[in-house]
């Protein structure tokens, strides 16, 4: 079984190499595979990090996204964050650069796959809730991102993806999956049936749905998978609810 993170390689088509799929610390990294356009503003809490991965808004200057997208903890001014835009080819496109970054206490590669980006100035642009309870973790997700578009594609896209993915139980993820699966820490989704999921270059990218209100509200974060879109194998998330507490305190403090 290959198991890999869902982060982009970086180089010469970095923009179209983002994706919104979860991989383990020893796998490949992976796009929303069988996705449709995303229309301009329709997730504007969405941004791309140039070493091809994805992200939200967690507060205006703050981006929430994996931690194996990122080197360690510490300043960086090296990160070129996109915002405000589908198309990353737009003129409309904000750019902003990192300033500093906090990794999740005790990350090791497997499980608290979360990480914040402090930004050089705010992005106006709308920020995305995330859940500090497991009620929302069910139900029919939508995840997004710049990935690639199947397995091994290696392309991604500069034209933001969205699909929708419904919650995978953990003993159903787990017949897969086995002990890799840490069950506090994350959360599976995704068709029996294949075809739809993140993948290479969707790595950070949030899994959302709409909350009681209405709203938006974060329940996942792109993180790793066997390959992508394959038949009885689910897309592995971290559960953001279970590090709500700890993301705002490190938000707090940057």
């Amino acid at each position: 079984m290959t198991l890999a993170k869902r982060a982009a390689a970086v180089g010469a088509v970095a923009l179209a190499v983002a994706s919104l799929q979860p991989v383990s610390a020893n796998a490949a990294d992976t796009r929303v595979v069988g996705g449709t356009p995303a229309a301009q503003s329709e997730f504007p809490f969405m941004v791309h990090l140039s070493m091809g991965c994805g992200g939200a808004l967690y507060k205006k200057d703050v981006v929430l996204t994996a931690a194996h997208c990122m080197e360690g903890s510490g300043p960086n001014r090296s990160i070129t964050v996109t915002a405000g835009v589908s198309d990353l080819n737009s003129a409309a496109a904000i750019k902003v650069k990192s300033t500093k970054v906090k990794v999740a206490p005790g990350y090791d590669g497997s499980g608290k796959d979360w990480a914040l980006i402090k930004l050089a100035r705010p992005i106006d642009k709308p920020t995305l809730k995330i859940t500090t309870t497991t009620r929302y973790n069910r139900g029919m997700f939508t995840i997004a991102g710049w990935g690639d578009p199947s397995e091994g594609a290696g392309t991604g896209t500069t034209k933001l993806q969205k699909a929708t993915v419904p919650f995978v139980a953990d003993r159903v993820c787990k017949r897969h999956y086995g002990n890799q699966l840490i069950s506090k820490e994350e959360l599976c989704a995704g068709w029996q049936r294949g075809a739809t999921d993140t993948c290479q270059g969707d790595s950070g990218g949030p899994m959302f749905r709409k909350d009681d209100a209405g709203k938006w509200i974060q329940v996942g974060i792109v993180s790793w998978g066997d390959g992508c879109a394959r038949t009885g194998v689910p897309g592995v998330y971290t559960e953001v609810s279970t590090f709500a507490k700890d993301i705002a305190r490190a938000a707090s403090a940057l």
